[in-house]
């Protein structure tokens, strides 16, 4: 397997990564938005979509970290920016 070299690529796979944790815990991401505690909620599923995400991007990629980080926020959190919360 060809690891990613390409930011876009990489974006893409970050995006897609956070879009199944999403889609997978839409109860859990609503409850822990509310409550303030998103990362600590989905610590194992993020880590698990780190641990994916290393493993298919090349290591030498400068700033490789800055697709999957940045995908967290738009996916996971603005997508569920409606729920009242105190962070906001």
């Amino acid at each position: 397997m060809n690891l990613i070299t390409d930011t876009k690529d990489a974006v893409r796979l970050a995006r897609t990564i956070m879009s199944d944790i999403a889609l997978y815990n839409q109860d859990v991401i609503r409850k822990s938005i509310k409550n303030d505690s998103l990362f600590e909620d989905l610590s194992e599923q993020l880590e698990e979509g780190r641990k994916l995400y290393d493993s298919r991007v090349d290591h030498t990629m400068p700033r490789r970290w800055a697709p999957y980080n940045r995908a967290i926020v738009d996916v996971l959190v603005k997508r569920f920016g409606n729920i009242d919360s105190d962070i906001w």
